[in-house]
Parts: structure tokens; C-alpha cells; sequence
């Protein structure tokens, strides 16, 4: 007995010391930040395919708008869209949620699928910082409904906060700095000055930074040929490994899938063939649907050269989100924004700001996505609130509701 004792307290003593002594210390990494996916219900990962043939739409429209390098933000722009929607009624609810790339009535499921996403994004992997923020700042005395400011708060977290746009300077300085604080500062300014004609700036952050599960090693990068759209060709900085790594193939592109963290976010790049460019790569994805890729890769060695880059952007969406479906937010006789406000007009404009840094480390990237809405000055402009201070000897008065039946009167003089 004290020999299988002795033994089972080696056996232990053993797998102990076995488990603390990894041979691989990125092993130990990744134990420590086990892969996870997306917790959805069956509707909502049905949203995820809408919400593909978004920003894929989305994609398409700012390439044929851009003529240089660019980068967007899909999800940031879905979120800010998603509280728009919130404050929309009839057709103009309808426009948004079509071009969003769900059907018609649908505002509670979407709102609920973006809480979701705003719930489980940032948690997904412990090596990936993912923060998403969103703030509507109202022009003091200008109120919103209480309705739809309990339900931004619910399902967006968005806070409502009120400024003196007619201060124009100082209110700007304001709202930059909540775009600086929840952009780690990549974007620090979208607004020189507010308007005094609009109601409220409504806005989105979402902030990324990652490293690669491999990072690249920085001795072996170096000046390679670049060829451009036009057909110049220029020396440009490229990171280079050769390993296993997710590949597919098409007639239209070839693609590599480039792990984050534990595996929760990845890069994918891909390459237009010979004779193709890259807006038949985007016409080959709308066609056959982003799973078309990531469904279809497979593991293999890969020669890979990447050129590290920055790229900021900055773009103006009314003329596409008009050609993409909800052409009424952005008109004035057809816009109805009643749910946030009797005094909400039409949106002025849509934004999105955004930066992307990579390198052979991993991934820096930043969007704001903002919007103004304009005020209706047709409507009366709200009161003042009233001052009521007792602070004077008063009468008072119990009355029964429906008669005005007085069940008690009296007077208080403060002795």
C-alpha cells in the first residue's frame, strides 16, 4: 500500500512538473487564451450573412467612390446606423434596415444582435484589445425622447449628454476629445466646429490592436518591387515568412488567412489574379458570399511577402448610403426621424473616419463613424424649463382627480 502511494505521488509529482515546463512557451500562450468563437441565436447568426452583404456593399461603393488607398470600418458604421434606426419610423426604418441587409420591421432583432456583438467582440481574445464606445451629444435645451434614449443606452451603451453648439469651438473641442479617448488618439479631430442647426452628433468608436499569432521576423523584411494600379513600379518595404498558413485559390484571386491572438480575429488578404483587379475580386465576393473564402481555405506552406502599411481616411457616406437604400434619412420632406425627436429633422451628413497601421508585429486600427442630424425648426422651439422655488409662504390644495373635489386646503408659512 505505502508503495502505490509512493508511486501515485510521483505520478503526480511528475505531471506537475510536466505541465509547468512547456516546450514550447507560445503553447503556454495560447492555453492561457483558448480560442472562442460568437455565442448567437439561430436569428442572429443569420444576421451575420446581412450583415456580410453590408459591408460588402459598402466595400464596393467606396472603391468606385476612392481613387486611393482606404481603409472603412463595416461594423463601426453598422452600430451608428443601428442607433439611427432606433429614432426612425415607416419607410425611412425600412431603407435602413434593407440596407443593412435585413428585412423590413426587424429593429428589435437587429438591436439585440448588436448587443450581442457588443457584448462578446471585446472578450474574444485576451491578446486583442477591441473597445467599442457610442455617444450622442445633443444641443443643450433640445431634448430627445426618454423612449429612445433607454433604448441606445440598452442595446448600445450610448450615452446621452448634452453641448452648446453655438459655442462652436469649445463643443467641437469636446466631442474630438471623445474621439481621441476612444481611439487611443489615432483619431484625434473629425469636427472643426459644431452647427448650431443640428440636434445631435451621434457617434461610434471601435478601436483594434492585435498581435499575430506568428509574428513576422523584422530581420528578414526588406525593399521589394511593388506594382502599381497604373503600372508603375516602386521599391515599398515588405515583411516576409515562409510557414503553413490558411490558402485558397479562385480564378478571380488567390488568399491567406493571417491569425490574430488566439485565432478569435484574423487578416485576410487577398491577391486579384493575373488579368483581374480589385474590384472583380469585390464582384467575385458579392456573387459567391464571403464563406465562398473563409470556408473554403486550407492549410498550406506559404511563401508569403507583405508590405507593412498606414493608411488613414477620412469619406462622406451620404451619396453612398443613399445609393445603397435609404436615400429618405437624407431628405428633409421624406425623413422621418420621430422616435428620437419631434424636433429631428434629417440627417446632414454621414462621416467615417479611420486608420490602420500594420507591421511584423500584428495590427493597429481606429474608426469613428459620426453623424448629424438636423434640426426641425418648424417645430416650436421647447420651452424653458420652469423655476418653482417654495421658498415663499404658499397654499396647497387635496384634490380627487376626475372632480377636482377639494378633500383638503391649506397654507404653509414655514411656522
Amino acid at each position: 500500500m505505502k508503495r502505490f502511494v509512493f508511486l501515485a505521488i510521483a505520478a503526480l509529482f511528475a505531471l506537475l512538473t510536466c505541465s509547468c515546463t512547456p516546450l514550447n512557451p507560445d503553447d503556454a500562450g495560447r492555453n492561457n487564451n483558448p480560442y472562442k468563437s460568437l455565442s448567437l441565436t439561430t436569428r442572429q447568426a443569420e444576421f451575420v450573412t446581412g450583415g456580410q452583404a453590408f459591408s460588402l456593399s459598402f466595400l464596393e461603393q467606396v472603391q468606385k467612390e476612392s481613387d486611393k488607398d482606404f481603409v472603412i470600418s463595416p461594423l463601426s458604421m453598422q452600430f451608428l446606423l443601428g442607433m439611427i434606426l432606433d429614432g426612425a419610423r415607416n419607410n425611412t426604418a425600412d431603407q435602413i434596415c434593407n440596407t443593412l441587409g435585413y428585412g423590413k420591421g426587424e429593429v428589435a432583432e437587429i438591436n439585440k444582435y448588436c448587443r450581442a456583438m457588443l457584448d462578446q467582440l471585446p472578450s474574444l481574445d485576451k491578446a486583442t484589445k477591441l473597445s467599442i464606445a457610442n455617444a450622442i451629444i445633443v444641443d443643450e435645451g433640445w431634448p430627445l425622447l426618454s423612449s429612445y434614449k433607454k433604448d441606445v443606452d440598452k442595446y448600445y451603451d450610448a450615452k446621452v449628454s448634452n453641448l452648446d453648439f453655438s459655442k462652436t469651438k469649445e463643443s467641437a473641442d469636446k466631442i474630438n476629445k471623445w474621439c481621441s479617448d476612444h481611439t487611443e488618439g489615432l483619431i484625434p479631430k473629425i469636427l472643426d466646429e459644431t452647427d448650431p442647426n443640428m440636434l445631435a452628433y451621434l457617434l461610434n468608436a471601435l478601436y483594434f490592436k492585435s498581435k499575430w499569432s506568428s509574428p513576422f521576423v523584422k530581420s528578414l523584411s526588406g525593399e521589394e518591387n511593388f506594382t502599381y494600379a497604373g503600372g508603375k513600379v516602386d521599391k515599398v518595404k515588405m515583411m516576409k515568412a515562409e510557414r503553413s498558413m490558411d490558402y485558397c485559390k479562385s480564378d478571380v484571386f488567390e488568399a491567406v488567412r493571417l491569425p490574430y491572438g488566439n485565432g478569435a480575429f484574423s487578416m485576410t488578404v487577398l491577391r486579384p489574379a493575373k488579368g483581374s483587379t480589385v474590384t472583380d475580386v469585390i464582384n467575385s465576393l458579392q456573387k459567391k458570399g464571403l464563406d465562398s473564402v473563409l470556408g473554403t481555405m486550407r492549410e498550406r506552406t506559404v511563401n508569403l511577402w507583405l508590405p507593412t502599411f498606414e493608411t488613414k481616411f477620412h469619406i462622406k457616406l451620404n451619396d453612398i448610403l443613399s445609393a445603397m437604400g435609404m436615400p429618405d434619412a437624407f431628405n428633409p420632406e421624406a425623413a422621418d426621424f420621430t422616435k428620437m425627436s419631434e424636433y429631428a429633422l434629417c440627417l446632414s451628413f454621414v462621416n467615417q473616419d479611420a486608420v490602420i497601421k500594420v507591421d511584423e508585429e500584428g495590427t493597429e486600427a481606429a474608426a469613428i463613424s459620426s453623424a448629424g442630424m438636423y434640426k426641425n425648426t418648424s417645430v416650436q422651439m421647447p420651452e424653458m424649463p420652469v423655476v418653482f422655488h417654495a421658498d415663499v409662504p404658499f397654499l396647497y390644495l387635496i384634490t380627487e382627480s376626475s372632480t377636482g373635489a377639494i378633500l383638503f386646503a391649506g397654507r404653509f408659512g414655514g411656522r
